[in-house]
């Protein structure tokens, strides 16, 4: 049965990276307000650039505080500054509506999974297919699937397997799913969270991912995954977890982790 996207908890939700520095970015404000009145008041000329930097380094100085990671401390002290060079330019409302709404469809709850959009490629799509069971039916799952490269090759390689994506974002998954009907393919591609299948159900489950969602994915695959399944995973380890295989897709290029369970 289709997943449905799960509601985050607050706590969870508070607790995602991305919402910490907008909250840092607010807290930065009012600091930002007293600075400014205080070099006002002792006679130098303020500009609003002024007013940017004193709120990037803020932002920065409370990011580099509250212990986020080291590239959010340039993201916040960039992004007031980026703000105002961008309020300069001559450019229509509309456009940042359209722009604004593209990337939300795109990336979703990247928030709050830390899970950007990653193309893996053919070459490990051709990997995954030679490294799984050969003469028997499979179910396999492309948690992540963005828009479906690896779910509609295997499923053309494998023509009596299950081949199935899951998809959190609205806008890969819809090109996954509109390429799967163009096809004529069986592939199945489920807009959802991949944190509410049973992986126990796969005898395959393949990632690309992020380094911040795998240690998450492996409790979940550890606690349902049956003896004899499998786990990929595309260029991202799992700390401590020494894989059964490795492989290399690409020269010089990263590894496909197997795990056997």
């Amino acid at each position: 049965m289709p997943a449905s996207p799960s509601s985050p908890s607050p706590r969870r939700l508070l607790g995602a990276p991305a919402v910490r520095a907008l909250l840092l970015q607010l807290a930065a404000f009012p600091l930002t307000l007293a600075v400014i009145y205080l070099l006002a008041t002792g006679g130098l000329t303020v500009s609003y650039w002024h007013v940017a930097l004193v709120q990037g380094l803020l932002a920065a100085g409370l990011t580099w505080w509250r212990g986020l990671a080291i590239w959010w401390r340039a993201i916040q002290f960039g992004f007031p500054l980026a703000l105002l060079a961008t309020s300069t330019l001559a450019i229509p409302p509309l456009a940042f509506l359209v722009i604004f709404v593209f990337l939300l469809l795109l990336y979703w709850s990247t928030y709050r999974t830390q899970v950007p959009y990653y193309p893996s490629g053919r070459k490990v799509w051709e990997a995954v297919d030679a490294a799984l069971p050969q003469g028997r039916a499979l179910r396999v799952i492309d948690i992540g699937s963005g828009i479906g490269g690896l779910v509609l090759a295997l499923q053309r390689r494998r023509a009596n397997a299950s081949i199935e994506g899951i998809e959190l974002a609205p806008l890969p998954w819809l090109a996954s799913f509109v390429r799967a009907k163009l096809a004529r393919s069986p592939a199945v591609f489920i807009r959802g969270d991949y944190e509410q299948l049973d992986l126990g159900d796969y005898d395959a489950v393949f990632a690309y991912l992020s380094p911040a969602a795998m240690t998450a994915l492996w409790r979940k695959a550890a606690r349902e995954m049956r003896p004899g399944s499998m786990l990929f995973s595309y260029e991202f380890i799992v700390v401590g977890q020494t894989p059964t295989r490795v492989v290399h897709p690409y020269t010089g290029g990263p590894a496909l982790y197997i795990w056997d369970f």
